[in-house]
């Protein structure tokens, strides 16, 4: 029979300040035991000096086996009805006993994705994003648009809002 490891209770003094809907998933310390946490819960991410960042904000998670790589969405620009976003500075953490945190940042970004579609326009591209949010009905729209994409041109921002409506209209329930 196999002995169940339980892995260490997050220390207190670690311990963010959590909504009181929030529970801790997992967690793990950057670099050495005892020094700053990484803390996953079923809200978000809450990297060291920083406040809790979404799963839906982030916009890449990426686990070398080392270090775990956190790329947030930053707004850009508040559109009706969705948000442009782009990418903020990265996070990465040294993690050396990572235990489920990479599986957990992982399934957690992947499940927040409910809709996601790219689309060439005739100077770049955009990707369209529906995301679900912990606590909130429905879905966050936005999008990010490739580098060198022509952002402000109102031909990209119609086509951008065209986007937008088929993709509510592709997933919302039949009438």
């Amino acid at each position: 029979m196999k002995l169940l490891r339980r892995r260490p209770k997050l220390p207190a003094a670690s311990r963010p300040a959590l909504h009181p809907e929030e529970r801790v998933l997992a967690w793990a310390y950057v670099g050495e035991p005892g020094g700053p946490v990484v803390v996953a819960t079923n809200r978000g991410l809450w990297l060291p000096e920083r406040a809790r960042i979404g799963w839906h904000e982030i916009h890449k998670a990426a686990w070398s086996g080392r270090e775990l790589r956190i790329t947030p969405a930053e707004v850009a620009e508040q559109r009706d009805g969705y948000t442009v976003l782009e990418d903020g500075p990265v996070v990465t953490c040294l993690l050396l006993e990572p235990g489920e945190l990479p599986d957990q940042v992982r399934a957690r970004v992947t499940r927040s994705v409910a809709y996601t579609t790219h689309h060439t326009l005739t100077s770049g591209g955009v990707r369209v994003v529906g995301r679900r949010v912990p606590g909130a009905d429905g879905l966050s729209w936005a999008v990010r648009y490739d580098a060198g994409t022509e952002v402000d041109a109102e031909s990209v921002v119609q086509v951008t809002d065209e986007l937008i409506e088929t993709a509510r209209e592709a997933i919302a329930p039949p009438a």
